[in-house]
Formats: C-alpha cells, structure tokens, sequence
C-alpha cells in the first residue's frame, strides 16, 4: 500500500507557472526529388502573466512534435518586462521585417487596446493597460509577434534611463 502512494506521487508532474497560447499553425511543404515533404509549424507563446514573456517557433513531422518543440523553446528565451502600476513605463517601438508596432501606456482602467498578436503577448506578460498600433500593412503573424517581442525588449524601468 504504501509503495503505491509513492508511485502516485512520483506520476504527478508540478504544476507548470508559465501559461501557453498557440498562436498560429500551418501546414508546410517542402518538395524533394522524392516528392512533397509535409511538415507542421507551431508558434507558441509562453507568459507567466507577471512580467515574463517569450516566443517559440518550431517545426514537426506531426503537431504534437510542433507545438511541444514550439513550448520548449518559448520557454527558453524568455524575456523580462518592466510593468510599472500595470502598464509599461514608457512609449516603445519596433520594426521586425514588414511589421512595424507602437505601444503606449495607458491609464488604470483603460484594458488591453491591442489588435490580434500583440493582444496575446501583453496579456501572457502580465500588463493589463496598454495600447499599441501595427502600423505596418502585413497581417504576417510571426513578424507581428516578433516586433512585438523587440519593442517589449527595448523597455526600460523611469528610474534606470538617467
């Protein structure tokens, strides 16, 4: 009786801090002499909700094996937001690739005012009161999600600037 229980309690993994939205997966194709080879691409992205924010893009023979890679690997390169009185400290900008995204502050009470991407990184990050503005036209939702990773990553905290 009493190894059972331990066995139980060995299988119970700890509970995961991190919460995991998938934010895109498609079907790729890559053609070989031997034919098509089709592969899944995940783009996960990995928040604690209380500062901590990061982007995972990976490719597997089937979807399990993407977005598990994808997880892993937003889980490795995660990034540090400053949040000051739930938003960020300061106006911020960013440009990766055609994608071009603009936060700004906003006050206690105004919400996430954020379109699609940029939307579920702030909130996975833990910042409740924001606004930000893809400028550029692309609807690409990795560059969208890696400008916005690059302007989160430009932050400063008001008293470390100096």
């Amino acid at each position: 009786m009493f190894k059972r229980e331990i066995r139980k309690d060995f299988r119970e993994k700890p509970k995961d801090e991190f919460e995991s939205k998938l934010l895109d997966l498609a079907r790729v194709s890559h053609t070989r002499a031997g034919g098509k080879k089709m592969r899944f691409r995940a783009v996960i992205i990995t928040g604690n909700k209380l500062g901590k924010v990061g982007l995972g893009i990976a490719k597997g023979a089937d979807v399990q094996l993407a977005v598990e890679k994808a997880t892993r690997l937003s889980k490795k390169y995660l990034i540090n937001v400053p949040i000051v009185e739930e938003t960020i400290p300061h106006e911020t900008y960013a440009k990766f690739g055609a994608a071009k995204i603009l936060l700004r502050p906003q006050r206690k009470g105004r919400g996430v005012v954020a379109g699609g991407t940029v939307r579920v990184v702030c909130a996975l990050a833990g910042i409740k009161n924001i606004s930000s503005k893809i400028l550029g036209s692309t609807g690409n939702k990795i560059n969208n999600a890696k400008a916005t990773m690059l302007a989160l990553k430009k932050l400063k905290y008001a008293n470390s600037r100096a």
